[in-house]
């Protein structure tokens, strides 16, 4: 077999370099692992079944007859299945496990949030005293004692116990409704209920989506996907939201804030220690501990002029939008970072770390620290336990192991030059206030310019990288093509590490990549075209932009009357399906790329694709050429213009005061109806 070509594994030149290197050393990596592994092409569609000891069951679609020959017919499995009840199947497990991931992160935030408001957690505090009290509102919770004249406000301990405890009770709730469902628009909520698929709790609907998958049971593909969105929204509007919310209340919500991205942030005359995976618990107490003069002086003492903490994935986005610490890549770029030679420590918690991790740093000197009880590593790895009573000292502890391994580098150093700016931090209340400001606090400035054209619509461009396409160029391809259709681009996850390695989270980016209209408003606010809005977990954020927007008037009545459209072109993992499924069954026509997993049944896929829409008013599609893709998403925008009668050109209207308070009653009395 040929060796791979590098030059065509990536579009991001500091990868390529790294792989260069790898190839050198006889380093492996996952793009080498790509070249020689095909994937099982009845497996990537979906339509193969494992879930009892009879099978595996491969249900292939029959080849298309010839003419004058008679067509044969679908295949079953040995108990019958039919291929859209296994690709549903299938396809309902990944969101299971997706919204599982999310949820139990979700839990493991509400749990730390609890020792924190009973004082119990070292180092933490409530920093924002604000969004607690919103919150605190949602779920009922009283922010004051006594009434009328005699209310004062109530201490923040107490409100974050009582909080705390109702928080948690939504994770094993058995009947009623979610808290945050109430925040959809008032006419998604309605098809929610119309429906039956308002989630009752976190864990339960996992618990039925997986007994329903087992053999034997849930037979039907629709009440299957029935269950799946359940689920999904159980994620979204409940495990995701939830942990964005506390996390924001815990570390403080994102404003926008300077950082860099890409392996040339690494630094060769210091301690490197990047922080790796999704949870954002201990790499805040680790962002304080590398700042200790203490720490800096026992690195010096080693050797080094200083220590250098990084992010790498979703946890890099955390600590990037809320103190601007630099971010060394995303996904594909996890090994690449440790062939450098140049890290001491990666640090790592859950979700998307490669269980090659371990051989990689063995043939460098990097320590591989595992944190999580959950995420273990075979092979020679470190297990340092997070423990949320004892944070600071176990960061401390893990920075130390850092230091002291700097002076063991054995491989020549070899860090990329690139690295880039970035501005980052672009929560949801942020893009509120800079909008209007903290007086009006609306989303009417941005539906405004929607409506007069300037912006043509709004794209949440979100997701992974994955090695079976280019990396990073799916991402870049579709954002740039839809700049330049003035379509402003929200962004999460490794698809916003994209665009900052690309220079697009810049507001410098927009005179190059932008159309003149979305250009001269970005010119205009100071914004980025891309708006980096934090980690995968995040994305609840984007759901509340378009909540606000809809709350806002003149873009409907629901999210689904939006000119917006969502997108995942390098999607890899379960959560991605998880994510994709709550956004459509929220009202959101969502394209994604690489490869889609029901594709082994075409009545399943038609469902999804075509059905689903005349239900929730959101829709699945597909499509592996992201520049297609791109124009799918206009069209589906421009349909949603013209359905709402913005799709002509008309007089700018100066609005005054009044006029503004008019179209103000107009929403709130749309939303009570």
């Amino acid at each position: 077999m040929a060796a791979l070509d590098v030059t065509k594994s990536s579009v991001d030149q500091a990868t390529v370099e790294m792989l260069k290197k790898a190839q050198a050393e006889g380093i492996e990596t996952i793009f080498d692992r790509a070249e020689k592994m095909k994937p099982c092409p009845i497996g990537e569609e979906g339509a193969c079944c494992r879930i009892c000891s009879q099978g595996p069951c491969r249900v292939p679609k029959p080849k298309k007859a010839k003419e004058g020959e008679e067509q044969k017919p679908q295949a079953v499995g040995l108990c019958g299945a039919t291929a859209q009840t296994i690709v549903a199947r299938n396809f309902a497990r990944m969101v299971a496990s997706g919204a599982a991931s999310h949820n139990d992160h979700s839990r493991g935030v509400a749990k730390l949030f609890k020792e924190v408001a009973h004082g119990r957690a070292q180092g933490y505090q409530l920093k924002d005293i604000t969004k607690l009290k919103q919150v605190a509102r949602d779920f009922g919770v009283a922010t004051t004692v006594g009434e009328g004249d005699e209310a004062k406000a109530r201490p923040v301990n107490e409100i974050a116990q009582e909080l705390a405890d109702k928080v948690l009770a939504e994770f094993g709730q058995q009947d009623g409704e979610l808290t945050y469902i109430k925040r959809a628009p008032k006419k998604r909520q309605e098809i929610w209920r119309r429906e039956g698929v308002v989630p009752r709790g976190c864990d339960i609907e996992i618990v039925e989506l997986m007994h329903r998958t087992h053999m034997g049971v849930d037979q039907d593909y629709k009440n299957i996907i029935k269950q799946c969105t359940r689920t999904a929204l159980s994620d979204g509007w409940g495990g995701s939201m939830l942990s964005t919310d506390l996390q924001d209340v815990l570390f403080g919500c994102p404003v926008p804030v300077a950082g860099e991205i890409n392996l040339g942030v690494l630094k060769e005359d210091h301690v490197n220690i990047i922080i790796h995976g999704h949870e954002p618990l201990l790499p805040e107490m680790i962002a304080v501990a590398v700042q200790e003069p203490e720490m800096i002086q026992y690195a010096q003492n080693k050797g080094a002029k200083g220590i250098q903490l990084a992010g790498m994935c979703c946890s890099a986005n955390e600590i990037l939008m809320r103190h601007g610490i630099p971010c060394a890549g995303n996904y594909l770029q996890q090994e690449l970072a440790i062939v450098t030679g140049a890290v001491d420590a990666m640090v790592v918690d859950v979700q998307c770390e490669m269980q090659s991790l371990a051989n990689v740093a063995k043939c460098y000197h990097t320590k591989l620290i595992t944190t999580d009880p959950r995420a273990r590593i075979e092979g020679e790895t470190m297990h340092i336990p997070f423990d949320d009573h004892h944070a600071l000292d176990i960061a401390r502890q893990v920075v130390r192991e850092a230091i002291d391994n700097f002076p063991n580098r054995r491989s020549p150093v070899m860090i990329p030059e690139a690295h880039y700016p970035t501005i980052v931090g672009f929560s949801y209340e942020t893009i509120r206030y800079m909008l209007c400001g903290s007086i009006r606090g609306s989303y009417y400035t941005l539906n405004d310019n929607v409506i007069g054209g300037r912006i043509r619509g709004v794209a949440g461009v979100v997701g992974c990288n994955n090695c079976r396409t280019t990396h990073d160029n799916a991402h870049l391809t579709m954002i740039k093509e839809l700049l330049k259709n003035d379509v402003i681009v929200l962004t999460t996850g490794c698809s916003a590490m994209a665009a900052g390695k690309a220079g697009l989270l810049t507001p410098e980016a927009a005179t190059q990549y932008c159309g003149p209209g979305l250009a001269e408003i970005c010119e205009t606010v100071g914004i980025p075209p891309v708006l980096h809005m934090g980690a995968c977990v995040d994305n609840s954020r984007i759901l509340m932009a378009a909540t606000a927007c809809v709350k806002a008037g003149g873009l409907g009545s629901d999210i689904s009357d939006l000119p917006a459209a969502g997108a995942a072109p390098e999607w890899m993992s379960e959560k991605a399906i998880a994510i994709g499924h709550y956004f459509v069954s929220s009202g959101v026509y969502t394209v994604f790329g690489v490869n889609f997993p029901t594709t082994g049944s075409d009545i399943l896929t038609e469902y999804l694709f075509q059905g689903f829409e005349e239900v929730y008013g959101g829709k699945w599609d597909f499509e592996a050429d992201p520049e297609v893709a791109a124009k799918k998403m206009i069209a589906h925008i421009d349909k949603k213009r013209a359905a709402l009668g913005i799709d002509k050109a008309r007089e700018r209207v100066l609005y005054d005061m009044e006029m503004r308070r008019q179209l103000e009653a107009a929403a709130a009395a749309a939303e009570e109806h």
